[in-house]
């Protein structure tokens, strides 16, 4: 049992050493895009109002990227984090709005509907053994019909002004979302280094048959990755709420995605068995910083998407490349 469970540790020291290069490569192509940003703007991207935007816009993201992330550690997808995230500020925003209750109530509400929507998404992949790319897929098509099923197509408005200002307040110039989605990330990456759930995630999107032979369930895996999944998608609703101060039906149908940008290019490879939580973090911010110089220079939104797509496949080539040299 533990001559395995040293092979399974051994055979991703590779994926780690990958890892660590793409961290500083992203942190390298982040200061280079951040100070030519600055230059070419005449320095507007160093106002104090402009960097609390760039920072309160890439809340969500990171969030998101972290909830795509912890899916692709057992080597599947979540199609469904995207909508998920619309269901869950959307129904806390009913909570407010149409039940009158308290932000105390309608956010935990929201986690839970993540929560239990991920839940739900990991006990049918492993009840059906069909990938989560199929499974969630499913789901993400009922879940946009259940976002319109809440209030049509209306908007959901002044729900909580208190909220809406505390996702608008700073704290040291620093955006009080972003420091959330900053303590999110940090849970996570404590997650997966320091506790035994996350070691066991590792394992069994590694090797899964080494895991299974060391006593891992790679069933319990599953459902616990997308259940984690889903909880950080209702997280990522709780900050669109914060942010936006009104929300309908069309929220999350962008995040899909970022959503799998921000792990790929950050290093997390599809087969599983490594995350990079540092990684993800910086992807996003290069991401976010790619929208910010498609305001600064009036660029067709769909040359940026076609930019970001053409990045993410070329990782993901990349990615399967180098698996395929290891596996040999």
């Amino acid at each position: 049992m533990t001559s395995t469970t040293e092979t399974a540790a051994v055979a991703t020291q590779p994926r780690r050493s990958r890892l660590l290069g793409t961290e500083v490569i992203l942190i390298a192509i982040s200061v280079i895009a951040f100070v030519v940003l600055t230059v070419t703007t005449g320095g507007n991207l160093l106002q104090p109002g402009t960097i609390r935007a760039i920072l309160q816009y890439l809340a969500v993201p990171l969030v998101i990227g972290l909830s795509q992330m912890v899916v692709l550690a057992v080597g599947q997808m979540n199609l469904s984090v995207g909508v998920l995230t619309g269901l869950s500020s959307v129904v806390a925003a009913g909570l407010m709005v149409d039940s009158g209750l308290s932000p105390w109530i309608a956010v935990p509400a929201a986690l839970l509907v993540g929560a239990g929507v991920g839940l739900a998404n990991g006990v049918l992949v492993v009840l059906t053994r069909i990938n989560g790319f199929i499974v969630t897929l499913a789901t993400m098509t009922i879940i946009a019909g259940l976002r319109y099923g809440v209030n049509g197509t209306g908007t959901y408005e002044g729900y909580s002004p208190g909220l809406v200002k505390l996702g608008r307040a700073s704290v040291l110039g620093l955006p009080v979302v972003f420091l959330i989605a900053l303590v999110v990330a940090i849970a996570v990456a404590l997650y997966f280094r320091n506790t035994f759930s996350g070691r066991r995630l590792l394992a069994s999107g590694g090797n899964p048959v080494a895991a299974r032979l060391s006593g891992i369930s790679n069933d319990r895996s599953l459902v616990v990755a997308h259940t984690i999944s889903g909880l950080l998608a209702g997280i990522a609703g709780v900050l669109v709420l914060m942010l936006s101060g009104s929300v309908n039906a069309s929220i999350g149908d962008d995040l899909l995605l970022p959503s799998f940008a921000a792990p790929i290019i950050g290093g997390v490879v599809l087969a599983g068995g490594v995350v990079s939580v540092l990684g993800t973090c910086l992807a996003a911010f290069v991401v976010r910083l790619v929208d910010v110089a498609q305001a600064q220079y009036n660029i067709n939104p769909r040359w940026v998407d076609l930019v970001v797509g053409g990045v993410v496949l070329g990782a993901v080539l990349l990615s399967h490349g180098r698996e395929g040299k290891d596996d040999s």
